[in-house]
């Protein structure tokens, strides 16, 4: 482990004793000190004379101050263990953190780098407002899975999702090796973004996973890097520049072409003098006008859309064959229906509780679930090792009457030929009171995996829906809302993704163009 300060007497102790706390005990602690100037120095180094066989204390010739990949680099040189943890001095580990991670990276030996979901956490104040703010951060994509290179790599370069927060981290220390470590020239307003370099060198060349646990306390305090680089306005500085090494580090390795590379240039983009001009005005024009009104306006006012009234241009859209038959997993971001399923999902985590049953897997009970006792998962066949509860919806004796709190299942009724009945074991499992939480597509491709291995039966709209539920559901509160519009509809099925949309044009809704349907079903009693 290597756990990097620099004037961090304040925090340092405490995390220190965090790696103490782990109930994990094969590690070495490397103190690696950037030249600090107040009594963390000392705090290290009583460490080290206390615990010599497992921590060291490590400095810069003439404790100098070389910055923080610097510092990680020198820690990175002496390590010996198999794996490389990052600590930073102002951040703690929660006790299982690491015998979960070394857990998981056994698991996948092909994963080079691990990381999770940390608790952003302003509550260490020990002030109850604060503590009101301590949350765990939204992924933004599909967790408990490996990606394969560069699956990670293009939605962060992108932003359309958080990279990992260092402390969180469990690297191969080979894979961070094999890379040349960390990039020591990021110094200065530039410092910000040393992860992201390190990181994106990794994701470019190997797999890595995605958890949806929670190791690590995320300090949140104005004197941290971040802080500090987001309100002097540095960062989006600092982010020009880590893009421009980026694509010259892509020239290096060779990578002038794909998806990396179109990114990167994509992103630059945004630097240039037109293009920061054009993108005010943009931002005016969406600052002003709703949605809706620029969208009728643009179909009457020639121009105000950006292109001439009278014949449409598909452009890259003409086309008989989709832009991906993935659903936009290849594309980074997340597919639009998921999406959707995920938004819902989270306005009712509250609902997620006690025992609860999930279709497939438990990744979204786990992921949502507030205050669950108890998850189990439901496959028709035993071919699923996730699997508790191996039954067929539309039957399912071997469930008994009343047993859930909560059922999560999410685009399954499509594959089940007689859905009325499936619906009516749903709300027989139900304990009263339990809740149903089912999305179904609207407009959709067919899913060909399920087709060819169960069938794809069904597409619905709110109407349809509404009468299956209150056929199943008598007296109970049923809630059904549509979600899309007819551009969401037409990327939808071409197989794009959240990061070639913008939020407003997902959430603007068009009752004629039902692209997700999402039930919440309460059974009475």
């Amino acid at each position: 482990m290597v756990a990097i300060f620099l004037n961090a007497e304040r925090f340092l102790d405490e995390a220190i004793r965090s790696v103490f706390d782990q109930t994990y005990t094969r590690w070495e602690l490397l103190l690696v000190d950037d030249g600090s100037s107040d009594g963390s120095t000392a705090i290290a180094r009583g460490w080290a004379e206390r615990e010599p066989e497992r921590v060291r204390y490590l400095e810069h010739p003439g404790h100098r101050n070389q910055g923080m990949s610097a510092s990680r680099n020198a820690g990175l040189r002496a390590a010996r263990g198999e794996y490389l943890a990052l600590l930073d001095a102002d951040d703690v580990w929660l006790p299982e953190k690491l015998t979960r991670q070394v857990a998981i990276l056994e698991a996948h030996p092909e994963v080079a780098l691990l990381y999770g979901a940390p608790l952003y956490w302003f509550g260490w104040t020990g002030q109850a407002e604060d503590r009101a703010r301590d949350y765990v951060i939204d992924l933004k994509l599909p967790a408990d899975r490996v990606y394969p290179p560069p699956a990670l790599l293009l939605p962060f370069l992108r932003r359309e999702a958080p990279t990992p927060c260092p402390s969180d981290v469990l690297v191969r220390r080979s894979a961070a090796e094999r890379v040349g470590g960390f990039e020591a020239h990021f110094t200065g307003v530039n410092m910000v973004y040393e992860d992201q370099g390190f990181f994106s060198k990794l994701l470019l060349h190997a797999p890595a996973f995605a958890s949806s646990e929670t190791w690590n306390r995320y300090r949140q305090h104005p004197e941290s890097c971040y802080a500090v680089s987001k309100a002097s306005g540095g960062r989006e500085r600092a982010r020009r520049y880590f893009l421009r090494w980026f694509q010259d580090y892509l020239r290096r390795e060779g990578v002038t072409s794909g998806s990396v590379w179109d990114t990167v240039r994509s992103e630059l983009r945004q630097f240039a003098p037109a293009a920061r001009i054009g993108g005010a005005v943009r931002q005016a024009a969406r600052a002003t006008l709703p949605l809706g009104v620029r969208s009728w306006l643009g179909s009457r006012i020639p121009g105000l859309n950006g292109h001439a009234a009278g014949r449409v241009r598909l452009g890259g859209l003409r086309r008989l064959t989709p832009v991906s038959r993935q659903f936009g997993w290849d594309r980074g971001g997340l597919p639009v229906d998921r999406y959707y399923i995920e938004r819902f999902l989270q306005a009712h985590a509250g609902d997620i509780t006690g025992r609860v049953l999930e279709a497939r897997d438990d990744a979204y009970t786990r992921r949502f679930g507030t205050g669950v006792t108890r998850a189990d998962v439901l496959h028709p066949t035993r071919d699923n090792p996730r699997a508790t509860i191996i039954a067929d919806l539309t039957r399912a004796e071997a469930i008994e009457d009343d047993t859930f709190d909560c059922v999560v299942l999410t685009q399954v009724l499509p594959f089940i030929p007689e859905v009325q009945a499936a619906v009516t074991t749903l709300h027989r499992i139900l304990r009263p009171g339990g809740v149903a939480l089912v999305t179904v597509p609207g407009i959709s491709q067919i899913v060909r995996y399920d087709m060819d291995r169960w069938g794809d039966y069904w597409r619905f709209t709110t109407r349809s829906v509404q009468r299956l539920f209150a056929a199943a559901f008598p007296a109970g509160d049923i809630a059904v809302e549509a979600h899309g519009n007819v551009l969401v509809a037409t990327a939808f099925l071409h197989g794009l993704s959240t990061r070639d949309l913008r939020a407003e044009e997902l959430e603007y809704r068009d009752p004629d163009y039902e692209v997700l349907i999402t039930v919440r079903a309460v059974k009475h009693g």
